[in-house]
């Protein structure tokens, strides 16, 4: 791998952040509840961001974060899909940029068209 962090090691990071705040809880009552959510938050966006890097090539991952730009919405849920797919082990390899433009193809809604006709 290439400097990503596996499984094992994102939740032994988990484990050792979860006993720090724990430690901290005697001290800070609320305010630990609300730095573990925001840890937890951080962890997960970390692994989504793993995952994305192991399954997407620069291109798919550039014209995806181009997505998210203009149309967050649509990004995000472009990228849920994509996790859902690395997660479900249905991606063989490295989504490319010409597979990337298909899936954004197959997800972007309908656009509305309107048939104005003359009478």
């Amino acid at each position: 791998m290439s400097g990503e962090p596996n499984d094992e090691e994102l939740e032994k990071l988990r484990q050792e952040k979860m006993e720090q705040l724990q430690e901290q809880g005697g001290q800070g009552g609320q305010g630990v509840d609300e730095e573990a959510m925001k840890a937890q938050r951080e962890q997960q966006e970390a692994q989504k961001k793993a995952m994305l890097r192991k399954h997407l090539t620069d291109g798919a991952r550039k014209r995806l974060n181009t997505v998210q730009m203009s149309k967050p919405e649509f990004g995000e849920k472009v990228e849920q899909q994509v996790l859902a797919l690395a997660q479900s082990g249905r991606i063989q390899g490295k989504i490319d940029e010409e597979k990337m433009k298909q899936l954004l193809k197959e997800l972007r809604p309908d656009k509305q068209s309107f048939d104005i006709q003359r009478r």
